[in-house]
């Protein structure tokens, strides 16, 4: 039996959204959506047909054409020539699980019923979610302002029976796709191809799997901090309870709460310290990954409003008998909080890299490089390497997009977000942290097969136990791409213990 999330005005959520997707819920509509999007459909055909007046992208051009008065005969060979118009992407293609955001916040946004769309056309959005017909769309193109028009051009193009699809696996032309799937392209009509354009759905698309991603992997570093401490055999007093309680910033406080629950019961933690203080990197995890957690909350806040939210322009109000043209495509807050939230991941992988170099680097009982005989063998020497790789370009992409602004549509769009390129930094920024945080696992589960028998805490213990079962200990040197790869899969999949 097909389980459904029905579309409706109610809040949508980061966790319901990545549900939705993962699940393989289909898309309806809720009753009261539907009498939304068809009230606010017949005042706008209601108005074009008993109004002389301009209204910007309906019955006038578009950008700094937008004095051009179209004839009602014209309207919808408009709305059609801005979809292909302002296809013009390119670069490398956005993934396919992002696409699949990018529709349900698409359809989302029009069902608030603001802008004027047709309930034919929203459903046959939701059709593309249901049965898997997944635009071809292109990561470059978006200013961040007039919408993500480029992207959520190439988006729409198969509604009009243009551009190219991923269906049952195989990129084909749109109307192969159509007709294998029993649809048929649709006409657009006034103000439709606008709708479908105007909005920030690809930036809040890729904002929303960065912060789904990081609800699991801000996890996966503080387990991999833990392990970390463990095996370079650190104090526990940087994380006791009353050391943060008279700095109480709450992601420090949940984090030191975290490790605490992590290395309980633990031998080697509990047994008595020769130094007498730890480095930064394990020492202050409670106020770097803390910090780091305020980000993420911060951010998050962000894009639950912008989810939430009608995103095009001009804005249909049929209760109130106004049609309003304004900013609402600018997606100045996204592109901010995308750049903060880059930084914040960031910092995660900068002092995991920390953690890495301090436990090969021969100290506290621990060979160099973590290898039995270094010289013959190089251990994990060069996992290191990588890992500041991996670092360094993580800080070249924390440069930030929103401080940028280039004019565009010969002046009449002055001042531009950048948000598109923050959203598409920020999701490289996410992927090159688990590279980083996958190498500080396998170096601290290394670094411990040399405290044996000493144990650690029952709940890393056991995460090692299975852990050993992909990636068993280095004894001699091999291939370590392949083990950093098994590492990135096995944390990917892994339920944190509570």
């Amino acid at each position: 039996m097909q389980s459904y999330h029905s579309i409706s005005p109610e809040h949508l959520s980061i966790e319901r959204v990545t549900e939705v997707i993962t699940s393989g819920l289909s898309l309806d509509f809720s009753k009261e959506s539907e009498y939304l999007i068809e009230a606010n459909r017949r005042f706008l055909e209601n108005k074009l047909k008993n109004s002389n007046q301009n209204f910007y992208g309906i019955n006038t051009g578009f950008g700094s054409l937008c004095d051009i008065r179209i004839s009602n005969d014209e309207l919808e060979q408009l709305q059609e020539n801005l979809v292909k118009s302002h296809a013009a992407g390119v670069g490398e293609e956005v993934p396919q699980e992002i696409i699949k955001i990018m529709l349900l916040l698409k359809i989302q946004s029009l069902a608030l019923g603001h802008s004027g769309i047709r309930m034919v056309t929203i459903k046959m959005l939701a059709d593309f979610f249901n049965l898997d017909i997944i635009p071809v769309v292109y990561q470059l193109g978006s200013l961040g302002a007039s919408g993500d028009l480029a992207p959520l051009a190439h988006l729409s193009l198969p509604l009009i029976g243009l551009g190219e699809v991923y269906f049952k696996g195989e990129r084909m032309a749109a109307p192969n796709a159509l007709k294998a799937a029993s649809l048929q392209p649709i006409k657009l009509q006034a103000k439709e191809g606008l709708a479908l354009l105007n909005g920030t759905q690809f930036s809040a698309a890729y904002g929303v799997w960065c912060l789904s991603e990081m609800k699991r992997w801000f996890e996966i570093a503080n387990l991999c901090a833990a392990l970390s401490m463990e095996a370079f055999n650190c104090h526990t007093s940087p994380f006791d309870e009353r050391l943060q309680k008279i700095r109480p910033h709450e992601g420090q406080l949940k984090v030191a709460e975290r490790i605490r629950d992590l290395r309980a019961n633990s031998p080697i933690a509990e047994k008595e310290k020769i130094h007498v203080q730890d480095p930064y990197a394990f020492r202050c995890v409670p106020q770097v990954h803390g910090a780091t957690w305020g980000v993420l909350s911060h951010v998050e806040q962000v894009f639950l409003t912008e989810i939430n939210s009608a995103t095009d322009n001009p804005v249909i109000f049929h209760e109130t008998d106004a049609i309003l043209s304004g900013g609402n495509f600018h997606a100045q807050p996204l592109a901010l909080a995308l750049d903060y939230f880059g930084i914040g991941v960031s910092e995660l992988g900068n002092i995991s890299e920390r953690r890495t170099f301090q436990l090969i680097s021969g100290l506290r009982g621990l060979p160099a490089f973590l290898i039995r005989q270094p010289g013959l063998h190089s251990g994990l020497m060069i996992a290191q390497y990588t890992a500041a790789s991996v670092v360094s370009q993580n800080k070249q992409l924390c440069t930030p997009a929103s401080v940028d602004s280039i004019v565009s549509s010969n002046g009449q769009e002055d001042h531009v977000s950048m948000a598109a390129n923050a959203a598409t930094k920020s999701y490289r920024i996410v992927q090159n942290l688990k590279q980083v945080l996958a190498i500080e696992w396998m170096t601290a589960a290394q670094a411990l097969e040399f405290r044996r028998p000493e144990l650690s805490s029952p709940k890393l213990e056991s995460i090692l136990s299975a852990y050993r079962k992909i990636v068993p200990a280095l004894e001699s040197d091999r291939v370590i791409s392949t083990d950093i790869e098994k590492t990135v899969n096995f944390l990917q999949t892994l339920t944190p213990p509570e």
